[in-house]
C-alpha cells in the first residue's frame, strides 16, 4: 500500500470488521490488501454469516464505503437499507444541529442513488440510526488497539493476516461476552 504522501509504499493489509449495533459484537471480519474502502461494502457485509446474525436489516457506513455501484450491489431485493455519508462532515455539533427540524422533502423518484442517501441521512429516524454507526465500531478498533494491544500484524501474506485478524476479532467477542454476562450477573444480583 502507498504510505504517508504516497512517495513510498509498505507491506500492510486493510482489516475490517462489521459490528452489531446492540451488543458491540463483531459478526464479519475480512482483510484486503487494498487501500481503499469504496470497494469494499459488499464484501463485508457478504462477510456477515446470516444463518448465525440473521437477516441484516440495515448497514451504516461512513463516507469512505460509499460509492453508488456499492449501494446499488447491497440494495438488491430482501438486502439491507444502506446509511452512509455521501460526504465528508465535520466532526463537531454546531446549534443548527441541536434544533428541531421538519422532516426533509422525499427525493423525486428519479432521484440518483446518492440523493436518496443525503435524503435517508436528513430524516430524523435517518439520523439517529446513522449516529449508532460512530458509537459501534470506532470504540471496537480502540479497543483493539488499546486494551488489547493489536497495532500491527505479526504474520505475513493475506491468508496468514486474515487467520490473524480473526483471532483477534475472537479475543475481542470473548472478552465482550464475558463484560456483557457480568453485567446480567450484577443485574440478576440487584
Amino acid at each position: 500500500m502507498k504510505s504517508g504522501s504516497g512517495e513510498h509504499f509498505e507491506q500492510a493489509y486493510n482489516a475490517q470488521a462489521s459490528v452489531e449495533t446492540a451488543s458491540r459484537l463483531i459478526v464479519g471480519t475480512r482483510v484486503t490488501d487494498q487501500p481503499n474502502d469504496k470497494e469494499q461494502l459488499v464484501p463485508n457485509v457478504a462477510a456477515i454469516p446470516t444463518a448465525t446474525v440473521g437477516a441484516v436489516g440495515a448497514v451504516l457506513a461512513d463516507n469512505g464505503f460509499y460509492s453508488e455501484a456499492a449501494v446499488q450491489a447491497v440494495k438488491q431485493p430482501g438486502g439491507p437499507t444502506v446509511y452512509a455519508a455521501v460526504a465528508r462532515t465535520a466532526h463537531h455539533r454546531t446549534v443548527a444541529d441541536l434544533e428541531q427540524r421538519a422532516e426533509p422533502p422525499s427525493p423525486a423518484a428519479a432521484a440518483s442513488v446518492g440523493e436518496v442517501m443525503a435524503y435517508r441521512l436528513q430524516t430524523q429516524a435517518g439520523r439517529a440510526l446513522y449516529k449508532l454507526r460512530q458509537q459501534t465500531v470506532e470504540p471496537v478498533f480502540g479497543i483493539v488497539k488499546e486494551v488489547l494491544g493489536f497495532r500491527r500484524f505479526l504474520l505475513r501474506g493475506l491468508a496468514k493476516v486474515q487467520l490473524e485478524w480473526t483471532l483477534v476479532c475472537l479475543a475481542y467477542n470473548l472478552k465482550r461476552l464475558h463484560r456483557l454476562g457480568a453485567g446480567l450477573k450484577l443485574a440478576a444480583v440487584s
